[in-house]
């Protein structure tokens, strides 16, 4: 009877180990997937490339030179098939950009969200009907990218969109005999890079057949001193810090 007991509390103990590491395992699991996110996705986001300037249009004045003066920062984001994803053929069907949020605003001005300009022309214009509305904006997959009626590739490609820095006033002036429109325009309000520096953060969704991808990311910008250069372009290509996560 007493060995039997044994048996017994044996098999009792050997089965309580076995259910603490899978328990340990899936747990272990669970903290990867958390700060890792997931490793074999279909489509992986390959870069951005960041553009700061500034502009000026052209307002009401008595003088020979009357802006308003934009800082912009458009964003190319390149979503790209991934080579070694393990799994069944799959295409995107469609990419969002949601909770656009200002985490720390600019010392001057206000920011602003667009999309591009649906007519040909311009890639972008600011006015209020391009604003991004409720904070989302979404590109429908399609055979190829077209950022003007706000279409990506099915198989990959880009979206675009832009934080313009709409409040920093209106320059004029008799005196100078060529205008720039560029970064330096800020200098002529007496307006410094450091303030107009602002971080903006937002959900990147990658949705293909049958489930989605989602992200968070936090950008500073302007990506470089536009007063003084005119124009920067910065292209990240380095994600590490970035978590996907299944949805």
């Amino acid at each position: 009877m007493d060995k039997e007991k044994k048996k017994q509390t044996i098999k009792l103990c050997i089965a309580i180990i076995i259910f603490a590491i899978i328990i340990i395992l899936v747990a272990a699991i669970i903290i990867r997937y958390q700060v890792e996110g997931d490793k074999n996705m279909p489509f992986n986001l390959s870069k951005i490339i960041m553009v700061s300037t500034a502009e000026g249009n052209e307002a009401e004045g008595e003088k020979k030179w009357n802006f308003d003066v934009l800082q912009n920062n458009d964003l190319y984001i390149y979503i790209d098939k991934n080579e070694n994803y393990k799994g069944k053929e799959k295409t995107i069907k469609s990419v969002r950009i949601e909770n656009i949020n200002i985490t720390k605003a600019p010392e001057k001005g206000e920011i602003k969200a667009y999309m591009p300009n649906s007519v040909e022309g311009r890639l972008f214009d600011y006015s209020d009907e391009y604003l991004i509305q409720e904070n989302k904006l979404e590109y429908k997959g399609t055979a190829e990218s077209n950022a003007r009626t706000l279409e990506i590739g099915s198989n990959g490609g880009n979206l675009l969109l832009s934080f313009s820095n709409v409040g920093l006033g209106t320059y004029s002036s008799d005196e100078d005999e060529e205008i720039t429109h560029d970064g330096t325009l800020l200098k002529r309000l007496d307006v410094s890079n450091e303030e107009i520096q602002f971080e903006v953060n937002f959900d990147l969704v990658i949705v293909v057949d049958n489930c989605s991808y989602r992200a968070n990311m936090n950008l500073q910008l302007p990506c470089g001193d536009i007063t003084t250069e005119g124009t920067c372009s910065v292209e990240k290509t380095d994600f590490s810090d970035l978590v996907f996560k299944r949805e």
